[in-house]
Formats: C-alpha cells, structure tokens, sequence
C-alpha cells in the first residue's frame, strides 16, 4: 500500500482518537489496513474491535509509513512530543496547540489545527480547521474528506477561532447535557418520577437537534416563532429573555475558550 494512502493517528486509542478512528471506518472512507495506531502501551484498548489496525510504540517508524498523521493526544503532551514527520500532512485535534507549535513538533510546513469531538464516532462531529500556508490544494481536499468523514466540516481563516470552537462544539454533549439536566432536576422538583423525567428529557434533545439539523430555520428562528406562537412556550421563554441567562451562558463559553488558549 502507498504511503501517502496511509494514516498514521498519534494518541488513537484515548477518548478523541478512537472516536475519530471509529467514524473513518464506519464511514467507509478508510480501512483497517490504512490506519496505524501510536500508543505508548502498544495496547489496542478501545480499537480491539479492529484487529486489522496497526498499533505500534515506535514513532519514527509510524512516519515512515504514514504519509499523513493526525495528532489526537492531550494538549499538555505537545510539551514533550517530536516526531520526524518533516514531509508529512499533519493534522491536530489538540486544544490550544497553535499551528507554529505542530511545525515545531512535527518538522512539517502542511499543517492543519483542527477540532472535533468525540461524536465522531456516530458520524456526527463538527470539525472546523485552519491550515497553514504550506498546505497544497490536494492536502485540502483530503483534510476535507477526512474530517467530512466523520461529520459536518468548515475550514476557516482565523486560527484563533478555534479556541472558541473548542468550548462551543468539542465537548460534545458539554453544555448541552448541562441545560438537559436542569431540565431533568426541575422536573423532578415537581413530582415526576425521575425515570420518566430522563427519558422524556432524552428524546427532547434528541428530537430538537434533529429538527434544528434538518430545518432551514436558525435556532433563533425556532425561539422567535414559539414566542410569536404566544403559547405556554412562549411563557416560559420570555421569561428566560428577561434573566441574565445569555451573559451567564456566554460568561460560561468564554472561560472555556480561554482555558483552550491558557493550556496551548
């Protein structure tokens, strides 16, 4: 198999890594035999249901064979990680490391900092990227297809961007389990089994994202015309337009955002 085919994906088998790994084969964009795992532990952990990976403990000989890396270990590793990957494509879904930072690491001019999530694994990351000025046109269209692959995809121009990406749509289900489960605490409050409480507020979430994917309305939309509706929705989110909850909620994102760039 040519090398330029093959991937070679540092930090694998850690939450982000397997989930991504999991939705390029799910996808059918990549193969087992296309794919070489970097661990420490030379274990296969969560990927043992693959038995056709790659998993190796040697990094110079995963960049001898892979023509593309993509680095999915924690930030705080960037400290101590090189690997020689000078002619390489290399890709990050690493917080706060900064595309100067991959060039330092990696040796390599084509490098693309990204985000994405561990809903990868369903096929249902978003996954925004800058790429840096060494990137060709082919290394382009193949970042797209991989991170296409394994959800929705935008390539941006502002690096810092994706500091904000990393609060609103990295911790996946993050801040959208926390609303959920105010939801849930409330109902409970108010007598209703807690079984039943987690339940209806699963399949609430589950149906307004699917809604909110597939409709051309815009999630201010959808508030605009519950209110408009002036039904017992509309009640309770004029209620919610009154308090601070915005400021509170955008409070929440920034410092998020900002422990993204304090950890880079």
């Amino acid at each position: 198999m040519k090398r330029a085919e093959r991937i070679g994906i540092v930090g694998g088998t850690g939450m982000l890594g397997s989930a991504i790994i999991e939705g390029l084969l799910s996808s059918g964009t990549v193969t087992a035999k296309t794919i070489s795992v970097l661990s420490r532990s030379g274990q296969p952990g969560f990927l043992a249901r693959h038995p056709g990976l790659d998993i190796t403990t040697d990094a110079d000989r995963l960049c001898e064979n892979c023509g593309t890396l993509l680095l999915a270990v924690p930030p705080a590793a960037a400290a101590t990680l090189r690997l020689p990957a000078a002619d390489h494509l290399v890709l990050s879904v690493m917080a706060g490391v900064t595309r100067d930072r991959l060039s330092e690491i990696t040796g390599s001019h084509r490098v693309v900092r990204a985000m994405s999530s561990p809903a990868a694994a369903l096929g249902l990351a978003y996954t925004p990227w800058v790429a840096s000025d060494g990137v060709t046109a082919e290394d382009r269209h193949r970042t797209t297809a991989l991170f296409g692959a394994i959800g929705l995809t935008d390539a941006l121009d502002e690096e810092a961007h994706l500091d904000h990406f990393t609060a609103l749509t990295g911790p996946v289900p993050g801040f959208v389990a926390f609303f959920a489960d105010a939801m849930t605490a409330h109902a409970e409050t108010q007598g209703i089994p807690p079984e039943a409480a987690d339940r209806a507020i699963r399949q609430l979430f589950l149906a307004a994202g699917r809604m909110m994917a597939e409709d051309t309305l815009s999630p201010a939309g959808h508030v605009r015309q519950m209110i408009d509706y002036a039904g017992t929705t509309a009640a309770g989110l004029q209620a919610m337009e009154d308090s601070p909850i915005r400021g509170l909620i955008s409070e929440g994102l920034a410092a998020a955002a900002a422990k993204a760039r304090e950890i880079g």
